[in-house]
């Protein structure tokens, strides 16, 4: 969220580009759209895993249906309270935890992202949103999206981290990968040695595109990295002050070899957080406190 926030200040002040229609960039150009690829030479043969790697959290949630159904991750109670229409309305103000899109956020120059993702109980179809208490756009157009960034920067890598599934069978499941095969296809990576990825690997592959699936459906396809391969530890706090001990902790305690690493910059509301600025919002209530956290965007790394 952190890392979003500077971006969105820097698409104001222009210094987020995307290549101009020819595709080359005057040496005066930094753009953030593809960082990667602006990388110096003796980055390209490090391993993917010790570069320090900007991502969103709840990353899809930059829009909500208030009109839809309360989604399953929410429980009964809230479900009851949310027949009141205005119960929506302030549940928006929770749910939403970005303000730009995939392509917003992609230009900024975040290539990790967090997703979650449901079908809506009772439909008849096996169609797929992102969730956040709320239902958000359909899987399929934002993974169209994501796609459509990736042709036009070739060289920019990108992990999407699919860790919390919901009202979804085997059935949904089958189609949610075959979407993802249809639409990233040849850029998708094979999981293999976390140590063996560098970027000059991945440009020589044409392979742009890392999916970990937090759900054992990823035994049966090879391009589905297991969940274990991106640990997430989670502060859950809204003090600014645990948080940064506990990604001090985190870090120095991250394991050295196999794996990749994300650390959260969040601070999680709790109930009396929510009771006590229901009407302001996650946005007015808990974010203008992650400015005090001057050198921690939402990142993974792996210990040299």
């Amino acid at each position: 969220m952190l890392a979003v926030r500077k971006a969105r200040r820097k698409l104001r002040m222009g210094t987020i580009c995307s290549p101009n229609p020819s595709g080359t960039k005057t040496s005066s150009e930094v753009c953030n759209a593809d960082w990667m690829a602006s990388l110096p030479p003796h980055l390209h043969n490090l391993p993917l895993s010790n570069l320090a790697i900007p991502g969103s959290h709840d990353s899809f949630s930059y829009w909500v249906d208030e009109k839809s159904p309360v989604g399953p991750d929410q429980t009964q109670a809230i479900k009851r309270l949310a027949r009141i229409s205005l119960v929506k309305k302030l549940m928006k103000k929770w749910s939403v935890t970005q303000n730009l899109t995939f392509r917003e956020q992609l230009e900024a120059g975040i290539r990790y992202f967090d997703l979650r993702v449901s079908s809506k109980p009772g439909d008849a179809d096996q169609e797929i949103y992102f969730i956040h208490g709320l239902f958000g756009i359909k899987v399929w157009d934002g993974l169209m999206e994501i796609d459509s960034f990736l042709t036009q920067h070739p060289q920019e890598i990108i992990f999407l981290d699919f860790n919390h599934f919901y009202a979804m069978d085997e059935t949904h499941h089958k189609c949610l990968v075959l979407w993802i095969q249809e639409a990233f296809g040849n850029k998708l990576c094979p999981a293999c040695s976390v140590e063996s990825l560098t970027l000059r690997t991945l440009w020589e592959k044409n392979c742009q595109v890392l999916i970990f699936y937090h759900c054992p459906f990823y035994k049966q396809y090879p391009f589905l990295w297991p969940g274990k391969k991106i640990p997430a530890p989670w502060a859950n706090t809204t003090s600014v002050r645990k948080l940064i001990l506990f990604l001090e902790t985190t870090l120095s305690e991250r394991a050295s070899r196999g794996s990749f690493h994300v650390s959260q910059a969040i601070l999680t509301p709790r109930v009396k957080t929510i009771a006590r600025g229901l009407v302001g919002g996650l946005k007015n209530t808990l974010v203008h406190r992650l400015a005090l956290i001057p050198v921690y965007p939402l990142r993974f790394s792996r210990r040299s």
